[in-house]
């Protein structure tokens, strides 16, 4: 461990803050940047010193450096005992020599991190209190080299991100993403409808009512190389579409239709849907451009789906002599089993949106209005 060698290079440090006479210019004027004091020893070693201002080189000298470097030489020996007996490439040991002797003005705090650098190498990060901190390197041949300062730069920290995103994109060619959409429905491509008393009729939907829900689990598999910003995405995902109709109007199912009537009882209807519930299959290509940072930044995605109808059922909400019903009612009410169609996403960043543009009409042929369906919205949990 070359205590001796230690001892020195620390009491060197603590002779160079009593050279006022050297350092008077230098700790009078205000300082705007870091001060660095840089020590070559002999044997190629490096002591660097890093403190915020003068004030802080001014402590130095208060600590008694000259007790505390045969402390500090114990208290390395146990950090590379420990990393050698580690089952982990880094071991983090503290120590508070002010509280094992108080009255000497020690550093209240000793934190000596040692990383394993290779099989004959290894690192130890000494931090004595937040003020200053000294770092052990010792390379293949044996030699050591030291060094201290207050921390990563900000540049540091940001570098550091930098590569652990980079790793993480690198080694991960798959990952899975809980997805949630939040969005309206709304019936596009008409076709002439005409109630059951032989008057045409416009199905036109209660648009804050007529809510779109998905939540599912896609899976992301890149193609091509570690950094390919293209993606396979597969589902499943699980649906549910409200339509809720405009007016004092209902769903009904009579004579083998589904057709859209008038209130037939005197109520004043509050709300009166047709609801579905589905489990959807999508299979999409996706293209994720990254900022330099390895941060998403534009995301499109777009591609196909099919699914099934769980299950469909209608509820209306009414006031009747001043009190409130609901009824519910399930059935098909005519509606398609298999789904499919198209759909795709566009984001930035943390907005992402959403389109599904139902190619199936939403009735069975001749059982009910000829339209279909078009969901659009936000994705709140996804890519």
């Amino acid at each position: 461990m070359q205590r001796a060698f230690l001892s020195f290079f620390l009491l060197l440090a603590v002779q160079l803050g009593g050279f006022s006479a050297v350092l008077a210019s230098a700790i009078d004027r205000p300082v705007a940047a870091k001060d660095t004091i840089v020590v070559r020893l002999p044997n190629q070693a490096t002591l660097t010193l890093t403190v915020r201002d003068a004030a802080q080189l001014r402590q130095m000298k208060n600590y008694h450096l000259d007790s505390l470097t045969s402390q500090l030489a114990g208290y390395i020996a146990q950090a590379e005992t420990a990393a050698k007996n580690a089952t982990t490439d880094q071991v983090t040991l503290q120590f508070y020599p002010d509280k094992d002797q108080p009255g000497k003005n020690l550093p209240e705090q000793i934190r000596i991190t040692t990383r394993k650098k290779s099989p004959s190498t290894n690192r130890v990060d000494v931090v004595l209190n937040k003020a200053f901190g000294v770092t052990v390197s010792t390379d293949a041949d044996g030699s050591k080299s030291y060094s201290t300062s207050e921390g990563k730069s900000k540049e540091q920290r940001q570098a550091h991100r930098d590569s652990t995103r980079l790793k993480s994109l690198n080694e991960h060619s798959h990952h899975s993403n809980l997805i949630l959409d939040l969005g309206l429905n709304a019936l596009v491509n008409q076709k002439p409808y005409f109630a059951p008393g032989g008057q045409p009729e416009a199905v036109d939907l209660r648009t804050e009512g007529s809510r779109y829900v998905n939540i599912g689990l896609d899976y992301n598999y890149r193609l091509g190389g570690k950094r390919s910003p293209v993606s396979l995405i597969v589902g499943p995902e699980f649906a549910f579409n409200n339509y809720m109709l405009s007016g004092n109007r209902r769903w009904v199912n009579e004579n083998g239709r589904t057709d859209i009537v008038q209130n037939r009882e005197g109520r004043q209807y509050q709300k009166t849907k047709l609801a579905t519930s589905s489990v959807n299959l999508p299979l999409m290509l996706q293209v994720k451009l990254r900022d330099s940072h390895y941060n998403s930044t534009l995301v499109l995605g777009a591609g196909g789906f099919v699914g099934y109808r769980i299950k469909s059922w209608t509820k209306v909400k009414y006031t009747d002599q001043g009190s409130t019903y609901k009824d519910k009612e399930d059935g098909s009410y005519n509606m398609e089993n298999f789904l499919y169609g198209l759909q795709g996403t566009i984001g930035y960043r943390s907005l992402e949106l959403f389109a599904k543009y139902n190619l199936n009409p939403l009735f069975k042929a001749g059982a009910g209005p000829d339209t279909q369906v078009l969901s659009f919205g936000v994705r709140l949990l996804g890519n």
